[in-house]
């Protein structure tokens, strides 16, 4: 659950999935048509909303450092206060992935998504994870087979997103589409850390044992995981970093998962800002919240490297 909150292809690789298996998906699509009571996530406070912004400088080079909901419920009003100056100030946007689109997200999730002929996940699994499996897919109220063709990892990302597509969240409401949108509005230059293929190849290329446990744990948390990413939105509204990192590390239990998603990736993107630097300019840089916030962060490797982050919001 907590990589939708990370990675910014995984919704839309998801979502590009859906269209790819329009049939296998159809009760699902009716379903989200439902409406949504008034408590849901689609119901917000009017307290101010100040997400965490960090900057690195030197005499003519300035990156502002900005931590993302790549989904989010509709109405939350995040863009103002010194996140808006900074991007009004900014000559350039960068984000995790850029430039994609359905079709092509279709195509990358059939070559790295789905199972070789003749095999099906549920039939992988041994009887106590079958259960446990199909008791989840029963409680969304979709068929058992509905991810019978994909590997573990997208079934993993596909039973964290479900819920929350049916409480109201959408890559349409989240950080990225806004700043892309804005982005283009002033002809803004935008460029991505990333590419789809790399993002969806870290979870294709993770040992299965990991994407077992990845799929197991995801089972394990569906009955909290609303109430899990509330908790996260809200942290990330006020800009508690220190608590975003407890909630997105707790209950963390594969290594290699930490690792591959976020540690390393924290690395190269320091290396990324170290080089960025000796050119002048000023650069809006927006990634996933959770990579801002706890050991292993972005702001700990470029420190590991002599540059300070210095919290502005």
């Amino acid at each position: 659950m907590r990589q939708l909150f990370i990675d910014g292809a995984l919704s839309h690789a998801y979502i590009a999935g859906m269209h790819m298996f329009r049939r296998l998906f159809a009760r699902l699509a009716a379903a989200l048509l439902v409406l949504l009571p008034p408590n849901s996530a689609m119901a917000q406070s009017d307290a101010a909303v100040r997400p965490a912004l960090w900057k690195v400088a030197d005499g003519d080079t300035t990156i502002y450092l900005f931590g993302t909901v790549h989904v989010l419920p509709a109405g939350i009003d995040w863009y103002g206060g010194k996140v808006a100056q900074a991007y009004a100030a900014s000559d350039e946007l960068v984000t995790e992935i850029a430039g994609e689109n359905t079709a092509r997200m279709q195509a990358i999730v059939g070559r790295t998504a789905l199972l070789p002929g003749g095999q099906t996940l549920r039939g992988m699994l041994d009887e106590g994870q079958r259960s446990r499996y199909e008791t989840a897919l029963a409680g969304l109220g979709i068929s058992p087979a509905m991810f019978d063709r994909f590997e573990f990892w997208y079934a993993a990302i596909g039973l964290s997103t479900l819920p929350l597509m049916q409480d109201g969240y959408s890559p349409n409401n989240g950080v990225e589409k806004t700043l892309e949108t804005k982005a283009q509005a002033r002809r803004l230059p935008h460029s991505g850390l990333e590419t789809v293929e790399y993002q969806l190849g870290l979870f294709d290329g993770l040992p299965v044992a990991s994407q077992r446990r990845y799929l197991a744990e995801v089972v394990d948390q569906l009955p909290t995981i609303k109430a899990e990413l509330r908790d996260m939105v809200e942290a990330w509204k006020r800009g508690d970093a220190v608590r975003l990192a407890e909630l997105m590390n707790a209950e963390e239990s594969d290594p290699v998962l930490t690792e591959t998603l976020l540690t390393n990736r924290n690395r190269h993107w320091a290396g990324w800002i170290q080089g960025r630097m000796a050119r002048p300019g000023t650069v809006f840089m927006a990634v996933g919240a959770g990579h801002l916030a706890g050991p292993g962060s972005v702001q700990e490797q470029l420190a590991a490297v002599g540059l300070k982050a210095e919290r502005v919001q």
